[in-house]
């Protein structure tokens, strides 16, 4: 705690002695003022999903696994752009939402999403003090950014937010880093359990190399893409994470998608995950893999997106219960998406 208090003081004295030089050249070259901005933006989501066996069973990803018609969450973002600061409040509501603010303790946390105040300390410099949601991966817990309506399970079992500060730097027109001090992965509030993870992010061209450490846990992480062609896109999520004694997981997805015209688009989601010494994620003991393959339709007129699904996960154990008396190592499901944003 020493090493972080002195790390978190040095910070804050080099922040300050920075802007003061920063400010007194700004008022020597202009003395306009940015108008500031504020924005009102999020969605709302539904869907009905269902699986190809006699019980409506569903993968063990997150979200998107409730039987029959069912609810996401509306999701509503305000935010406030300064000339030199800012912040946002991300509100969330129903299933989807919830299951993102799993671990937060207090009642008026559990709506909450994200939460921060940033401040521009120079054009290449961002300080960010709050909850914001992951670095890692490349999927985020909002269906408007993501192409797959269901979850992967690299996503789903790595973390969701984190409550911090860090530091994000710009060193070039193509490489960018960022550092981070924060609580326990998940802890929206406040620092109840007493422990400290660190976060770091390196941005190269377009493709992020990710760490994510603390007591008794790491994660190494990588996210990127690339376009093969005008209406060919190839996205790429590898992802280890080890946890005290044997146990943790990896995985790689691959998620290649096609642009067929202005308002449809498809893509596919092939995912390996693999877990050890009873993760939790597929089994509560020994060792188990998974590969899914999920399939989505998109199609977008407006702000209103539909998105057809179908997917298959086939497992090395029976995970699946396909009804009340008999357990399966696959599972095929399908659902049907909507989703307004605004």
């Amino acid at each position: 705690m020493k090493k972080i208090n002195l790390l978190l003081l040095l910070i804050t004295v080099f922040t300050l002695s920075l802007n003061t030089r920063l400010n007194a050249q700004e008022e020597e070259t202009s003395s306009d003022d940015q108008p500031a901005t504020f924005s009102l933006s999020g969605s709302v989501d539904s869907y009905f999903r269902n699986s190809f066996s006699e019980q409506a069973a569903a993968p063990g990803s997150s979200f998107a696994d409730l039987p029959g018609f069912a609810l996401g969450m509306a999701n509503a973002i305000i935010s406030y752009e300064g000339e030199k600061s800012g912040f946002v409040a991300d509100i969330v509501f129903g299933p989807r939402g919830s299951n993102a603010v799993f671990n937060s303790v207090g009642n008026s946390s559990e709506i909450v999403n994200q939460l921060y105040v940033y401040y521009n300390v120079s054009d290449n410099f961002t300080l960010t003090l709050g909850n914001f949601n992951t670095f890692l991966g490349y999927e985020v817990i909002s269906p408007v950014a993501n192409f797959n309506y269901s979850t992967s399970y690299m996503f789903s079992y790595g973390p969701f937010s984190h409550t911090g500060i860090k530091a994000d730097f710009s060193l070039s027109e193509d490489v960018s880093l960022m550092l981070a001090i924060m609580n326990q992965t998940d802890e929206t509030e406040a620092n109840y359990m007493g422990t400290t993870t660190f976060g770091a992010q390196l941005g190269l061209f377009g493709q992020y190399i990710n760490y994510l450490g603390g007591e008794d846990y790491n994660q190494i992480d990588f996210t990127g893409g690339f376009d093969l062609s005008d209406s060919f896109f190839l996205g790429i999520n590898a992802t280890a994470a080890s946890l005290a004694g044997d146990q943790g997981f990896a995985g790689i997805a691959l998620y290649p998608q096609v642009t067929v015209s202005d308002s449809f688009a498809l893509g596919l989601r092939g995912e390996y995950f693999s877990e050890t010494d009873g993760f939790g994620a597929l089994v509560d003991d020994g060792d188990a893999d998974n590969f899914s393959l999920t399939i989505t339709g998109s199609f977008t007129q407006g702000r209103f997106i539909f998105k057809p699904e179908f997917r298959i996960d086939s497992a090395s154990q029976e995970i699946f219960d396909i009804s009340p008396t008999k357990t399966a190592d696959s599972l095929s499901s399908f659902l049907v998406a909507a989703i307004y944003a605004f």
